[in-house]
């Protein structure tokens, strides 16, 4: 893993985050690429972290001991077909693409891949993430290591051993904080409907969701160490 030189193929908010992540805790930045169409996100990846970019994705991809496919969904044909006629057998291939399964992907690069589906959510960019794996057959013990240690990053990690497992994932995981989100600005509006100081509203409501999602853990985590003693 130390070696390893990481290719993310797009760069969006999850590709940054986990780039953040990885630059964080200690791993080199010479041997993380990104590629994108457009340069700004690339010219503050470079300015940010000091690793390289490009807007070829072949000619990065081809350097790449690891491949994370970072696009969006509608998306991920074009960029895969375009990889296509790479020797990809020496590869890992991370994806982290809602909604396209795995199988779409052999069809996609029409070759055998050893390949990762990842589903990381948005806390995972200030480093309280959760990401959901799944490991197709070609995957040896080695590569769930390598891609446990690129997610660990900015999220905690669970492994599922068949894929539709990654659709709760998704439910669970994936778009839960936006439900959160808003349950809590719902609190906010009622609070100042009934006058309360916006300010004042906000810290109480950011303070209980907090201190609420502390003290589940806790508990749960309690409830779990006695349950193992019976």
């Amino acid at each position: 893993m130390n070696q390893a030189k990481i290719c993310f193929i797009g760069a969006g908010n999850m590709s940054r985050s986990i780039i953040s992540g990885l630059v964080t805790s200690g791993y080199d930045a010479n041997l993380i690429y990104a590629t994108n169409p457009s340069q700004p996100k690339l010219t503050a990846l470079m300015a940010d972290f000091g690793i390289h970019t490009s807007n070829d994705n072949y000619a990065t991809a081809q350097l790449a001991d690891v491949i994370v496919l970072s696009v969006k969904p509608q998306m991920m044909a074009e960029v895969c077909q375009a990889l296509a006629t790479l020797d990809l057998s020496s590869k890992l291939i991370i994806t982290i693409a809602a909604g396209v399964p795995a199988a779409r992907y052999q069809d996609y690069f029409a070759q055998p891949l050893q390949l990762i589906r990842a589903m990381p959510n948005t806390p995972s960019q200030i480093g309280y993430g959760m990401c959901g794996l799944f490991a197709t057959e070609a995957i040896n013990a080695d590569q769930k290591q390598i891609a446990q240690a690129i997610m660990a990053t900015g999220s905690k990690t669970l492994w599922v051993e068949q894929e539709s497992e990654l659709d709760l994932v998704i439910a669970l995981a994936g778009s839960s904080p936006a439900y959160f989100f808003m349950f809590m600005e719902s609190m906010l509006a009622s609070a100042t409907a009934m006058g309360m100081d916006e300010a004042k509203a906000r810290l109480l409501v950011e303070q209980a969701a907090l201190g609420a999602a502390k003290w589940y853990v806790k508990i749960h985590s309690y409830h779990w160490r006695n349950y193992a003693r019976m």
